[in-house]
């Protein structure tokens, strides 16, 4: 319990606008693996399938791209560095090294204090247990290009300063 209080206070105490030391990094770290995120024992009900994966996908991009990319390593996110914390790269051993029933009750509950949000009554069960084995599955990082709402962001920023190829043509 004592190592609970001690943790706390100073996670606590490491709301400085400095960038946190490698100690406080570790224990939040700590803290995030051992106390917050529940669900290390629940397997994943679902098997991995071909047809499972790719429906995670699917709703992988719908929902999560906007933030994680669509490859779950931000490719095209123009603000995946400037959040504190930062979007974490998916593919990352921080990541993956959490048990399916971890990442099945983050994408659930969500992580506070992060941007990431909880879907608990917007996705059900299933849909994040499929979520869970395309982060399991995730391609190579920009392999499936950027989120459609910051490509048409993009071309209309190179339309507009005259960038454009010449050969490529718009369609909306």
């Amino acid at each position: 319990m004592a190592k609970l209080a001690l943790c706390l206070s100073l996670v606590g105490s490491g709301c400085r606008v400095s960038k946190p030391s490698d100690v406080e990094n570790k224990i939040a770290k700590e803290v995030k693996h051992e106390m917050t995120v529940g669900g290390k024992d629940v397997p994943n009900p679902l098997p991995a399938t071909e047809e499972n994966i790719a429906e995670g996908r699917e709703h992988f991009g719908h929902h999560c791209g906007i933030c994680h990319g669509l490859d779950g390593q931000a490719s095209g996110v123009p603000f995946a560095d400037k959040m504190a914390p930062p979007i974490p790269d998916l593919t990352s051993k921080d990541v993956q090294d959490y048990a399916d029933g971890q990442l099945k009750w983050i994408i659930n509950d969500g992580i506070n204090p992060s941007g990431m949000p909880a879907w608990k009554g917007i996705l059900n069960d299933d849909e994040m247990w499929k979520i869970v084995h395309y982060i399991r599955h995730l391609p190579p990082k920009g392999s499936l290009g950027i989120p459609s709402v910051y490509k048409e962001e993009q071309e209309e920023h190179e339309h507009a300063h005259g960038q454009e190829k010449g050969a490529h043509t718009h369609h909306h």
